[in-house]
């Protein structure tokens, strides 16, 4: 019966990124691209956590961790730069 809800999921995720690539090649601005692909990385990282629930290995709580931090430092870094700060 689990499977089925991770199947669904599984669905559901690879639908929103598909209409997030969309997006993020033909936005009409550069923060929307930042935005889509930003928010890509934020349904990697539920997958990620997904994942892991189903499988019962940790690592992947790690690996999505990581991945989160590294997308929020890459989301500020773009956001100054478009600014004009950095």
């Amino acid at each position: 019966m689990i499977m089925n809800e991770f199947v669904w999921f599984g669905i559901c995720f690879l639908v929103l990124a598909l209409s997030l690539l969309i997006r993020l090649i033909g936005g009409p601005s550069v923060v929307d691209r930042a935005i889509a692909a930003d928010a890509i990385d934020i349904l990697g990282d539920m997958a990620l956590i997904l994942f892991a629930l189903y499988s019962g290995r940790s690592v992947f709580l790690d690996i999505a961790l990581v991945t989160a931090v590294l997308g929020f430092i890459g989301s500020t870094i773009v956001a100054r730069y478009l600014e004009g700060k950095l």
